[in-house]
């Protein structure tokens, strides 16, 4: 089964307008026969957005009308392609019991979800990774270098994984690699693999999944998934699901990435756990 597990919408604050339907309808002309559209989950109550254009998450006045919407849409294209309620959660160090509370009331309501890191704490302050490559490198500025920002959010990752979010946690765990988003202008000189190891032993005795995400193919200072093949191949030795994400956030980002990605080398014998 063709599956896009990571799919944004209108409700996306920093994406675009583009249609519920747009989205369907590209996705059943790829050949995906099923899709979640995981929005950016409200930030944590009491959180402050860092980000310049405090657009991280959903405003959190439209998360119910977010849900019903999609849940019409599900209803329409039944029989046509499998259409997941989901939401994209952040894990905010330090915020995890309102994280809790927020999955414990719309967890029900939903039929899949991916846990992402996106924010690294560094004293009382958080510092969204992803931003930007300028906003990268004032991070890189205030963790001392490259390597200890990388450190810092592998660490977060762990913690993510650990974290107790109660009943309603996401079992899929996002893009492990995003710091490396900006891996071309900033070269981290340090190998991480142990690290990247723990992960995905934390991943595989939690039973979770990871996303497999294509959007750092075309980021021009990233130019590989999130995890990268080599990593892919070894979760995927482990045992481990890898669930495709376009991570699209206009519809024509769907399928992105996937032509640089394992899945024909999975297929083909190596382990079949790609979807």
């Amino acid at each position: 089964m063709r599956v896009d597990g990571h799919i944004h919408t209108p409700y996306c604050p920093h994406g675009t307008n583009d249609s519920f339907e747009s989205y369907i309808e590209t996705a059943i002309s790829l050949g995906f026969e099923k899709i979640t559209f995981t929005e950016h989950a409200p930030l944590p109550d009491g959180f402050i957005d860092t980000t310049p254009t405090k657009d991280s998450g959903m405003d959190p006045g439209q998360i119910d009308d977010y849900i019903e919407e999609v849940s019409e849409w599900k209803k329409k294209y039944k029989g046509i392609i499998d259409i997941q309620i989901g939401l994209e959660v952040d894990y905010i160090e330090g915020y995890e019991q309102k994280t809790k509370e927020f999955l414990n009331r719309y967890g029900p309501l939903l039929d899949d979800a991916i846990l992402s890191v996106h924010f690294l704490k560094k004293g009382n302050e958080w510092y969204c990774l992803d931003y930007s490559a300028e906003l990268f490198g004032k991070i890189v500025d205030v963790f001392g270098s490259v390597e200890k920002t990388y450190e810092c959010y592998y660490e977060t990752v762990l913690k993510s994984i650990a974290a107790d979010l109660g009943p309603y946690r996401p079992a899929r765990i996002g893009h492990v690699t995003l710091v490396r988003k900006f891996q071309n202008k900033f070269p981290c000189r340090k190998s991480f693999d142990h690290m990247i190891e723990s992960i995905l032993s934390a991943v595989k005795k939690n039973s979770f999944s990871l996303d497999y995400n294509g959007a750092g193919v075309h980021k021009p200072d990233c130019l590989e998934p999130y995890p990268s093949n080599d990593i892919a191949l070894k979760a995927a030795e482990m045992g481990i699901p890898l669930i495709y994400g376009s991570d699209a956030h206009q519809t024509k980002d769907l399928g992105q990435g996937r032509k640089k990605m394992i899945f024909s080398l999975l297929e083909d014998g190596s382990g079949k756990t790609v979807k």
